[in-house]
């Protein structure tokens, strides 16, 4: 028998997916106020700074944050462009090629964190305690979503996890 979302259910997740893209376009026009360029850029440059060398396949880069291959294509195009990334051919398969990160790609990612971070201050840290934003990622987790991996300490250390 397939059961129906209740009306709380789907109110819920009416909610979730309005604050959800309420949220990250506020973050993104404070990124846009400060200088820096859209937030996949930096969700980039942390995942590749996370990587071993400093390097990932796309498809890895693609894995990690969630976005269509044709997405991440034209993402590590801009970075490429912009001397934040570089490609490099893998020596075992001539077929396929790693992404790896710049020293101005390092720069820019921590540079972000800045106004990134004072971005979720402003638009979640403020607005819930830290009990409650503890509630809210143990709900959040029974949806399939790991809070866990966004330990504090790590968090304050090398900036947010990529979304």
């Amino acid at each position: 028998m397939k059961r129906k979302p209740s009306t709380e259910a789907t109110a819920a997740w009416i909610r979730l997916m309005r604050v959800q893209s309420r949220v990250l376009d506020c973050v993104e026009q404070d990124l846009k106020k400060a200088g820096f360029p859209p937030l996949a850029w930096y969700d980039a440059l942390l995942e590749l700074s996370r990587a071993p060398s400093g390097e990932m396949r796309p498809v890895e880069l693609e894995k990690q944050m969630l976005i269509p291959q044709y997405s991440t294509s034209r993402l590590i195009d801009r970075l490429v462009d912009e001397g934040l990334a570089v490609r490099r051919e893998c020596k075992i398969d001539k077929r396929g090629q790693f992404v790896e990160i710049t020293e101005a790609g390092r720069e820019l990612q921590k540079k972000m964190w800045g106004a990134y971070s004072a971005a979720i201050e402003k638009h979640v840290g403020s607005k819930l305690s830290d009990t409650d934003a503890l509630k809210l990622c143990g709900l959040l987790d029974r949806l399939g979503c790991s809070c866990s991996d966004a330990r504090p300490a790590a968090v304050a250390k090398e900036g947010v996890p990529a979304r």
